[in-house]
């Protein structure tokens, strides 16, 4: 049998059980053209939560009654494409399930012979990574000297974010929400300095004191109160790079908008938004520089791996509750 889950309704805050359904069906069968895929691993990323919206977004949402998507990374096991033999490893966006039926186009064949773990094609070496990557050097334009400021700091896009920004030659100030988040910042990622946005108490000053001449670039995860207080304290001709807002994805009203953003007129800044689906066609040129600079031992990641497809729902959660540590991933099997 395949377990997937679908969407059931559209949440209102965190989804939940009655939101997202776990469901049994048939394994499915390859018609012409299409690969069954079956999923080793399945990323899990704060954007899912807005594609289970029913708001404008950078893709289509997903139906109700529909599969909840991710990308996922397997091994074919039916093929009727060329392009594929069994046995070969697939990524692509799928589904939260045991086994994908896609066009063959719609996946892409990996190298099973880099003798790297799977699941950094998921992570720093995939979506994650490449979105820190392009999303930093062609929309932050760091400049050595500059300050770099990121929310999210421990996460899996924060964390290569600021190792990029080091090696462009950058003073990189990181926002996390623990000690231990924190400590690994600056003791394993090599941050120059680090904000405990939970214990720092008025945020805007505690940022002053961290950026005393000012944010030059601000990678943007958070949105909300956090960004009212980095517009406070932008530099002249400061880059806000928007790349998620992820303190608003489960707010049942919406709030209010930033009260700040007149500062961007103050400071000549500019605020841009990107997705990295836009990058596709520059993925190798990311994939070769990143890891030119893991085998350089100038970026560290981490993953969380969570066991189990039917863990997957709780382990959602973690995204926005903060328990998790790095890259979050569920094993939906043993690659055999």
């Amino acid at each position: 049998m395949n377990r997937h889950y679908i969407l059931a309704r559209r949440p209102l805050g965190l989804p939940g059980t009655h939101d997202v359904v776990f469901r049994e069906e048939p394994v499915p069968e390859a018609g012409p053209q299409q690969v069954v895929i079956r999923n080793l691993y399945m990323s899990l990323d704060p954007a899912i939560r807005g594609w289970m919206s029913d708001e404008p977004n950078y893709i289509e949402p997903i139906p109700v009654g529909g599969k909840v998507w991710a990308t996922t990374i397997g091994r074919v096991v039916q093929s009727n494409s060329e392009d594929f033999a069994i046995g070969d490893i697939a990524l692509g966006m799928n589904a939260w399930e045991d086994y994908s039926c896609v066009p063959a186009e719609q996946a892409t064949k990996l190298d099973d012979t880099m003798g790297l773990p799977l699941t950094h094609f998921l992570g720093v070496l995939g979506p994650t990574g490449l979105t820190s990557y392009f999303g930093l050097l062609d929309v932050g334009r760091p400049r050595a000297g500059e300050t770099l400021l990121v929310s999210g700091a421990a996460g899996a896009v924060g964390s290569v974010v600021g190792q990029i920004g080091k090696i462009k030659g950058c003073r990189v100030v990181g926002m996390a929400g623990s000690d231990e988040k924190c400590r690994w910042l600056l003791a394993d990622c090599g941050f120059d300095a680090v904000i405990n946005y939970r214990t720092c108490g008025d945020l805007e000053t505690a940022i002053r004191e961290q950026c005393p001449t000012g944010v030059d670039i601000y990678w943007e995860n958070v949105g909300g109160e956090t960004l009212d207080a980095v517009l406070m304290n932008l530099a002249e001709h400061a880059r806000i790079v928007f790349c998620g807002w992820i303190s608003t994805y489960n707010d049942e009203q919406k709030r209010p908008g930033p009260k700040n953003l007149w500062q961007l007129l103050a400071r000549s800044a500019r605020m841009e938004g990107f997705v990295i689906k836009s990058y596709v066609d520059r993925f190798p040129e990311g994939i070769a520089a990143l890891g030119q600079w893991m085998g350089e031992g100038k970026i560290v990641h981490r993953e969380h791996v969570v066991d189990g497809l039917e863990n997957a729902l709780d382990a959602f959660h973690m995204l926005f509750d903060g328990r998790n540590d790095g890259k979050l991933v569920v094993r939906i099997a043993e690659d055999e």
